[in-house]
């Protein structure tokens, strides 16, 4: 059957499944660093329009972590339902998660909308910035709807081992948004206002149609009845998908925080950090999708009682998360200064940007390969259904990150910002510490059954 993951080789069958969501994940962000290069390229004021959209960036980032919390929590019950070939079932889940996420969403915009300056004040956004930051945020929220049905219609398609139709999703949308963002910001000159208007009609465009052809996808699974809503199923889900959320919200939680003390600095700093940022994320996310790759297969395996064969998809995760964190290490630590230049015209970028920059990346990169252990480590976790355990490193790796960034900054204050950019590998050290131990101790074998 097209999708299954419990069948022929443990490592081809990951490797199938994984290719397209790590495409599917590249092309999301490079419509997501496209925003920040196009307006910090042809804005009137580069730098601070890419100060701008990044303190917005971690607001927006908790949101998210929201909507893939739950795409995680929907994907892992779902997955084990296909093992086991209970598609009814299923399909109840579907319906459930979809339904449950409408509603969830649309309380979160109207917070997100009524709220968005007074997060950006909490976070210390300087005054310059101010006002388009806001105005970005709040296009954001607009948009939100359709951004979390999006990322529940991708969870589905994990779960059924479809890994190909979000791809041809988000390529179709990146194009989109790239081309939106060039029309918008270089030749209609509007600015931090263009950039969010593409991604909202990009990601809308994209939400509607993963939707769609989700439906299509299900109807053509053969089972009985089943339900629109069952508070059962919900809870089954939200057993996997709180835990998901919190994981996710507490790393944006920490980037907020982190934000916070970044924006102190001021906005030259801001906008090195803001494009640093984007290509870690570009990263870290890349490598994040192995750990979505593990989780399906260890969900279905177990499904299917095979617990044999998630050992052997682990081994060859683990040469996957070797061979991409070398690929980022290399590429960002040898081209830093032209990485960060690509994202500000040469007249805009300040010394301080650039200086910023480069250091956050040369500090990060060489440790890529450990957070992609980490991350491949909470895939089995939470494809296992041990949500205490992966709770338990993401919250380590969020207070030590953050303890450690605020103690440096006040205790050494020559090391200025570089005090936060030591702080984001120290936590994934932390975090791979705590998860490889659960991984190895068996915790991924004894978690919930659905």
């Amino acid at each position: 059957m097209k999708g299954d993951l419990t069948r022929g080789s443990p490592t081809a069958a990951l490797l199938r499944f994984t290719l397209p969501i790590l495409l599917s994940m590249a092309f999301q962000q490079v419509y997501s660093i496209s925003d920040s290069i196009i307006v910090g390229k042809f804005s009137a004021d580069g730098e601070a329009a890419l100060a701008a959209v990044g303190a917005s960036y971690p607001i927006t980032m908790v949101y998210i972590a929201i909507a893939v919390g739950c795409n995680a929590g929907c994907s892992v019950v779902m997955s084990r339902l296909f093992g086991s070939r209970r598609f009814g079932d299923l399909k109840t889940c579907a319906s459930t998660s979809v339904l449950s996420a409408a509603v969830l969403s649309l309380v979160l915009t109207a917070v997100g909308i009524f709220f968005a300056e007074d997060f950006l004040l909490l976070l210390n956004t300087p005054e310059n910035i101010l006002d388009d930051s806001v105005l970005y945020l709040k296009l954001f929220f607009i948009g939100f709807l359709l951004l979390f049905l999006y990322n529940i219609a991708m969870g589905i398609y994990t779960a059924v081992g479809d890994s190909v139709t979000p791809l041809v999703f988000l390529i179709s949308s990146s194009v989109a948004n790239i081309v939106l963002n060039y029309i918008f910001v270089k030749y209609l000159h509007l600015d931090v206002f263009g950039v969010a208007l593409a991604s909202v009609i990009s990601q809308s465009a994209a939400g509607i149609l993963s939707m769609v052809f989700m439906l299509v996808k299900l109807k053509g699974l053969k089972s009985g009845k089943y339900k629109l809503f069952s508070s059962k199923m919900l809870g089954s889900v939200a057993s996997y998908a709180v835990p998901g959320i919190l994981q996710q919200s507490f790393v944006s939680v920490g980037d907020l925080l982190i934000q916070g003390l970044v924006n102190t600095f001021g906005s030259s700093v801001i906008a090195g950090y803001s494009a640093a940022i984007k290509l870690n994320t570009f990263a870290v996310s890349s490598l994040a999708t192995l750990g979505t790759g593990i989780s399906g297969f260890t969900a279905q395996n177990i499904g299917a009682g095979k617990l044999r064969r998630v050992k052997r998809g682990m081994s060859g995760g683990a040469v996957m998360a070797c061979i991409v964190g070398a690929i980022f290490t290399v590429s960002y630590f040898c081209f830093s200064d032209g990485l960060i230049s690509v994202f500000m015209a040469e007249s805009d970028m300040s010394d301080a940007a650039l200086s910023a920059g480069r250091e956050f990346l040369r500090i990060a990169s060489p440790f890529y390969i450990l957070a992609g252990a980490k991350l491949l480590c909470d895939g089995v976790l939470r494809g296992g259904g041990a949500t205490a355990p992966f709770l338990g490193a993401t919250v380590a790796d969020l207070l030590f990150r953050v303890v450690l960034s605020y103690s440096l900054c006040a205790m050494i204050p020559s090391l200025e910002y570089r005090g936060i950019w030591i702080a984001v590998p120290a936590g994934w050290i932390i975090a791979l510490a705590i998860s490889a131990t659960f991984v190895l101790n068996g915790a991924w074998k004894r978690g919930n059954a659905v």
